[in-house]
């Protein structure tokens, strides 16, 4: 019988992809076809989950591993996918197809004669997809593709009414502050490599033994590695000082909100701690840093639930507050506690999150007809100075949302500025001019003094990521901020190349996914400047509006360039980064860094050129405040 369950983890994978790919070729306008693909697609997922779970626990709950398919394969490398299932996947498996149930149920009819019926549900399925994908994940490159899936389909969620300015906009902000955590991640990835010199799988991170003897040696790699799991999980999370991206999540519809924001995807840091806890519990730091952030978020997020006005804002920070102490529970030991909580607080924030609309009515009712104004006392005390003072700090969010802008964007965006100074013929000519100089150097490496080869990859990926910054605070001209994108890939390469002995098929499965994704989306751009004339990423433009199948298509070209997972480039980035040496820190910086630029760079293009108010004033165009 164990045997027989561990055949079936893929299958909690592959049914609602299939779901999800079914429902993408149904017509927008059926949508009794459309809601009943997804209701059966998850009604089935949830009846499997059951039955699955029940014939688990009855043989006594044991850990469940398989390991799928060898994607890549290289003598020092191996790509791989791997499942895993234990109590904690059980817990996640059991919350998460409940609550998909009912939100599928719930948008039937809530979501009926919306514009964008279909694509929500198709957004909803591709999410379940990523998100099984992580509570299945049976090593940190699976876990990697569900994280990525997560981060597209908030994004999308987030913009779902695309036509307006603040959605959008913060569906940006969020997909930005996401993306900290993917270059952890990905970071986290690398130095694993380097650490057990293989693909490590969760059964063996679970292995306290064999923890100990590897970390022994390397001290300092298992704090860096605890630390930057943290600071993946807090972004996910939205724990201190990354807490601002949920309230701004709430621009999407409710049952949205509730599945995203309130129960699932909102939780997924808890269950990377979870997941790795293992691997940093006898890490003192690592312990005493989890404690000290979940209590600070706990305070502060409490404050600021307090005050205010909007009744989903005060939703988002009380989950958050209640993750917080989640996040001490598991740093103390307690799991059965945490997981526990998880599901108590999920149901909690779903259920509020659904009954809101009707809440806030019954509220403005109560005030209506029984508003008694306070009578304040004792207003200059110190006390009450005091307290005035922390009022007005939960009020402005603590400037949570300032603080990472300040001190992770607008950094970047100040060395973007200062290329400006270079037009677009002369950017493009000097990138030439310096990869063909690297191309030389590549070619000629035995003519060059060793110190200088040492040196060369870290210039060259830096080279790469300035193309990326000048990308990214292009406002004039897109195919110039497209063709950069382009750029930055060929200069990661060529530094990699410089760094040791890459093999020409892996630089061929990188650049194919480039190149493809690169012509398809020039092509879009230039077929939609043929038929506009003007274009810029000065605003939002939304010509989804008027063409949205070149929108879709633009949108792909966008994946496959900024590695989205399962394409050539993805799989492409995974090898490059086994090239980097343990000991060239400032190159895995630069490399993480072009990696994360890229995608917000790209996504930004999409977001400017065909989301928002329509550029056309003969269209209907609501208000920035809407």
């Amino acid at each position: 019988m164990i045997p027989y369950l561990t055949s079936m983890l893929q299958f909690f994978i592959l049914i609602p992809l299939a779901g999800f790919l079914l429902s993408l070729c149904i017509p927008e306008k059926m949508e009794n076809a459309v809601s009943r693909t997804v209701f059966c697609t998850i009604g089935s997922h949830l009846l499997i989950v059951l039955v699955f779970l029940a014939i688990w626990l009855s043989h006594g709950h044991p850990v469940l591993e398989k390991t799928g398919i060898v994607l890549f394969n290289t003598k020092d490398y191996q790509f791989l996918v791997s499942f895993y299932f234990d109590r904690i996947s059980a817990v996640y498996l059991f919350v998460g197809a409940v609550l998909t149930f009912l939100i599928a149920q719930y948008c039937r009819w809530y979501l009926h004669r919306e514009s964008g019926y279909k694509r929500f549900f198709n957004i909803i399925l591709f999410f379940y997809v990523g998100y099984n994908i992580i509570i299945f994940s049976g090593n940190f490159e699976t876990l990697f593709v569900g994280w990525e899936i997560l981060g597209l389909s908030s994004f999308l969620l987030i913009g779902f009414y695309r036509d307006r300015y603040l959605p959008v906009k913060n569906a940006l902000k969020v997909f930005t502050v996401f993306r900290i955590a993917d270059m952890s991640l990905l970071i986290v990835m690398w130095m694993n490599h380097y650490l057990w010199h293989k693909n490590i799988t969760f059964t063996e991170l679970a292995d306290k033994q064999f923890i100990s003897e590897h970390l022994q040696n390397h001290p300092l790699f298992g704090v860096l590695i605890s630390l930057l799991i943290l600071l993946a999980a807090a972004v996910k999370s939205g724990q201190l000082p990354f807490s601002s991206w949920v309230p701004r999540a709430m621009e999407g519809p409710t049952p949205s909100s509730a599945i995203f924001y309130g129960s699932l995807s909102v939780h997924l840091g808890v269950f990377l701690l979870l997941r790795t806890y293992p691997f940093w519990e006898n890490i003192s730091s690592m312990v005493t840093t989890v404690v000290i952030v979940g209590l600070l978020t706990s305070i502060v997020a409490t404050g600021i639930a307090r005050v205010q006005s909007s009744i989903k804002t005060q939703i988002a920070y009380a989950s958050i507050a209640q993750i917080g102490i989640i996040f001490i529970e598991i740093a103390l030991g307690y799991h059965a506690l945490a997981l526990i909580h998880f599901a108590g607080n999920a149901f909690l924030r779903t259920y509020q999150l659904l009954v809101s609309p009707s809440a806030v009515s019954y509220m403005i009712r109560e005030q209506f007809f029984n508003f008694v104004p306070l009578h304040y006392v004792d207003k200059k005390s110190v006390f009450k100075k005091l307290e005035y003072s922390i009022y007005l700090l939960c009020l402005k969010e603590f400037h949570l949302d300032n603080f990472v802008y300040r001190f992770f964007w607008n950094p970047l965006k100040w060395c973007g500025r200062k290329l400006n100074v270079l037009s677009g013929k002369s950017v493009i000519v000097l990138s030439a001019v310096i990869f063909s100089v690297g191309l030389m150097c590549l070619f000629n490496q035995s003519l060059i003094h060793p110190e200088i080869c040492k040196y060369l990859p870290v210039l060259f990926a830096f080279a790469g990521l300035a193309m990326l910054l000048k990308s990214f605070s292009e406002r004039k001209d897109v195919l110039l901020s497209w063709v950069l994108v382009i750029v930055m890939h060929l200069y990661r390469t060529l530094a990699i190349s410089l760094n040791g002995d890459i093999n020409t098929n892996e630089i061929i499965l990188y650049l194919s996914g480039v190149i493809i994704s690169g012509v398809l989306g020039y092509a879009c751009l230039n077929e939609l400047k043929s038929r506009e004339q003007d274009i810029s990423l000065s605003r939002f433009q939304g010509h989804s509006y008027e063409y949205p199948k070149l929108a879709f298509i633009f949108m792909l070209a966008c994946l496959g360039l900024m590695a989205f997972p399962m394409t050539p480039t993805f799989i492409g980035v995974e090898l490059i980064l086994t090239h980097i040496h343990k000991d060239q820190a400032s190159l895995i910086i630069f490399t993480a860094l072009s990696y994360v630029m890229s995608g917000i760079s790209l996504i930004r293009i999409y977001a400017r050129i065909f989301l928002g108010p329509h550029v056309k004033t003969y269209h209907a165009t609501p208000n920035k405040s809407a």
